[in-house]
């Protein structure tokens, strides 16, 4: 009996259960997660069922912003097809984005013409991650943390967690483009 309690509080332990309202379900599918949107609206990932998406954390002070260029190109050439590009700004690393959601969309529509979803800002690393991104950092390893700004998470339309790529990975390069066309919708 010992034994049982033993093995249930290393699981709690190792596996908290979150009272973050932002997951609910079965935590195999990026479909149980919701942010909100940049502009303080709900945004659940299952909005976007049937669809690719790719998360990428975001910052404005970052020497990846450019990055914004190539994710725009990358939404406009494949949004018809069914990708969704999720940029999810965050202060975590070298304090490279301390604004409020206004500043940031305002930063991102006049400098890089941004038009695809954005999410307000969260952490997405250590204990007060997003549980999106805790779930994505178990679901694909250690290696899969982000260690930078511009870190990306791509998701099947199934609402699988299929791949990541790091911050020095362009949107535009032929990796992700190709990981991008493996999953979307065959016409």
């Amino acid at each position: 009996m010992f034994k049982k309690i033993g093995i249930v509080l290393i699981m709690i332990a190792l596996f908290p259960i979150s009272k973050n309202k932002s997951f609910a379900g079965d935590g195999d599918n990026a479909y149980s997660f919701t942010f909100k949107s940049i502009d303080n609206d709900p945004l659940p990932l299952s909005k976007y069922k049937g669809k690719v998406i790719l998360v990428v954390n975001t910052a404005s002070y970052c020497g990846f912003t450019s990055q914004y260029n190539k994710m725009q190109k990358l939404w406009e050439k494949y949004k018809d097809s069914g990708l969704i590009v999720l940029g999810v700004p965050s202060n975590n690393f070298g304090n490279q984005e301390p604004g409020s959601e206004e500043q940031i969309k305002e930063f991102c529509e006049v400098n890089f013409q941004v038009n695809f979803p954005m999410t307000s800002k969260v952490d997405v690393k250590g204990t007060s991650a997003h549980p999106f991104y805790s779930w994505a950092s178990t679901k694909m390893g250690i290696m899969s943390v982000p260690r930078w700004n511009f870190h990306k998470y791509l998701i099947s339309t199934e609402g699988k967690l299929v791949d990541w790529f790091s911050s020095t990975t362009s949107p535009m390069s032929s990796k992700v483009i190709e990981a991008i066309k493996q999953q979307l919708p065959r016409s």
